[in-house]
Formats: C-alpha cells, structure tokens, sequence
C-alpha cells in the first residue's frame, strides 16, 4: 500500500499541474476580453487576411509588425494602414520574435523552438522571399533595418535574457541587408573614444542599432559598469565616439535631429527599473523625458514620422512579449499616450 509520504510529491506535482492550467486559463481569457474589448476602443472590428507583398508608397503611411492577436496571425509579420490602425490587416507567412523593414529589405530575428533552440536572423524581400537565413549566438533581443534597405542589424543576449538584469552579455551584429554578407560581427572589437582619449572596459556591451539615413554612420547603446552611453559609429572607418550618457535602445529621427531612447530610473519602491521615453536633441544636448507615459517602456522605439513615437507595451504587469499593444506618443510631450495598435509588436513605420 502506497504510504501518505510517498503520495506527498504526487499530490504536489498534481497541484503544480492544477494552477499552471488554472494560470493558462486565465491568461486566455484576460487576452480574449482584451481582444473583445480593443475594436470598441478604436472604433472598428479587426479583420484579417494573408499578405503576399508589401504594398508600393501611396502616400498612406502603414506599420509592419508582429501580430500577437490570438489566431492565424499570431506571430506573423502583420501590417496595418496607420491612418486607419483599426482597420483591416494583412498578415505575411513570416513568424518573427522581433521584426523591422526599410525601402524593401526586412529581418526577422527568431527562436525555432525543438528539443534543442535554435536561433536565426531571416533577411527577407518585400515579397517575403527568404534572402538568407544567419544563426545566432543567443536569444534575439533587437533588429533594425537602415532607412535604404542596405544594411540589418541585430542584437542578441549571449548571457541572461533582460537589460535589468546584472551580468547580461550582447553580441550585436550588422550585416548587408541582401546578401547577410557580414560587415560587422561584433561591434565590441571596434574601439571607442570618449573625449578625445580611448575608452575601453572589459564588460563592454553594445545593442540597440540605429541607422543614420546618409552613408555609413549609425548610433548604438554601449554599456559598462551599470552605466550607459550613446555611441556614434562609422563603417568607413570601424570606429565609434561617444556622444551622450543615460542613453539606451536610441531610435534616430527622420529628419537626423533627434535620438529618441528609454531612459532608466532607479532607486523605486521594491528596487524597481523603470524606464520613460526620452528624447535627445542632437544639436543642443537637450533631454525631454515625455513624462505623460508613466509606465515602464522597456523597448526600442520607432518614430513615426518627425512628430510621434511608437513603443509595444504589455497588456498588463507580465512584461510578456507573447501579449502586446503598439502605443503612440508625441516625440514634443505636448500629447499623452494613445493605444495605436492593439495586438501588436515591433512596429516598423513605411512612408
């Protein structure tokens, strides 16, 4: 006969099994409300249909991002019409875990989950024929294209899995955006000046790629003991400078003016991070932290022409990627924050 010390462990594993369906369940449904509940917020029921192509310019600006509405779309590169968020929507045979587009060139950082994890960087077309599939060292973190479709960057964790967390490593990578021919494997072997004199440390970590829209100069996070900086890099030359402190995850305007970032605070109740959407005037120095979003925006913005910004946001305290919205915010602060895109992540703005 079984004893009751024996059934103790079975009891428990049962129990373990009782509340991570009980936790399923809920998430489910909390994400179903929300879907039911997003259409009567932006005026229109969300359709969906597949996208073979990218639409040419017609003069109406649309996003291309990843689609966390539950059914067919989800995790697909999914595009919606920005004047017309609620709209209709099209989704790519494309699954990403992160994803961006420029001037008919696209990567899509993703993990192929198996017995063991596989992770990828796909570049791909404007008609999403597959370029060129790159592996990665380690779980995707950031992806940006450059404004003419040239050149894909990519950062990915190499150790630990979230900015916040002490003793993270990144590899960040950029690559020609057709061939994945390799113009930088890691930006680390690059040297960096700061004020006029080396600057080197041995826990240097760069991420967050931002393209410049004329040539080779492109912007970057660097990261070292527990501070960060706002590096400006050359692929001409192989070199960086430093150009600002308290920067992270920077997103270059159109006009070639502004860096839009998260800035971290700390020193919160529970030893919190947060991070508020910032913006930095190239020129002047001048910092303006949009303080109307409260909220902790842990992402790499995308600007949405000269005059606001689009950053994912969990639906709820989760910080889960799985369930997103697409917010937006004017880059002035003259305008609170406004639900943009619900059911989406890592937007990529086409003019």
């Amino acid at each position: 006969m079984t004893s009751p010390r024996s059934m103790r462990p079975r009891a428990l594993a049962f129990a373990l099994v009782v509340v991570a369906c009980l936790a399923g369940i809920a998430g489910y449904a909390r994400h179903v409300v929300h879907q039911a509940n997003a259409p009567a917020a932006t005026g229109a029921p969300l359709a969906y249909a597949p996208l073979a192509a990218v639409p040419a310019s017609s003069g109406r600006p649309f996003a291309l991002f990843r689609s966390t509405a539950l059914g067919d779309s989800y995790g697909h590169v999914t595009l919606a019409r920005l004047d017309d968020p609620a709209g209709p929507r099209q989704f790519a045979p494309i699954s990403c875990d992160r994803v961006h587009y420029a001037a008919g060139a696209g990567v899509c950082l993703v993990a192929e989950r198996g017995a063991l994890t596989v992770y990828r960087a796909i570049l791909f077309d404007d008609r999403f024929a597959i370029r060129k599939k790159l592996d990665l060292a380690g779980p995707p973190s950031r992806a940006r294209v450059s404004p003419d479709g040239s050149k894909a960057a990519f950062t990915v964790f190499i150790n630990g899995h979230a900015y916040s967390n002490p003793g993270f490593t990144t590899r960040t990578s950029i690559v020609d955006a057709t061939s994945g021919a390799s113009l930088v494997d890691d930006l680390e072997a690059w040297p960096v000046v700061r004020d006029g004199a080396p600057f080197k440390a041995a826990d240097f970590n760069f991420w967050g790629v931002t393209f410049a829209h004329d040539g080779p100069r492109f912007y970057a996070t660097l990261g070292s003991g527990g501070k960060t900086w706002l590096v400006e890099g050359d692929l001409a030359t192989h070199q960086m400078r430093v150009v600002a402190g308290d920067v992270e995850c920077p997103s270059l305007s159109p006009d070639g003016k502004r860096i839009a970032f998260k800035r971290r605070e700390t020193g919160n109740a529970g030893g919190r991070i947060l991070w508020h959407v910032a913006v930095l005037d190239l020129a002047s120095g001048k910092v303006t932290v949009l303080a109307s979003e409260t909220r902790s925006v842990d992402d790499q913005v995308e600007w949405n022409g000269d005059d606001e910004i689009l950053y994912s946001m969990p639906l709820d305290s989760q910080q889960s990627a799985a369930e997103t919205d697409v917010w937006a915010i004017a880059a002035d602060g003259s305008k609170p924050s406004h639900l943009l895109l619900p059911f989406a992540f890592s937007p990529a703005v086409v003019r």
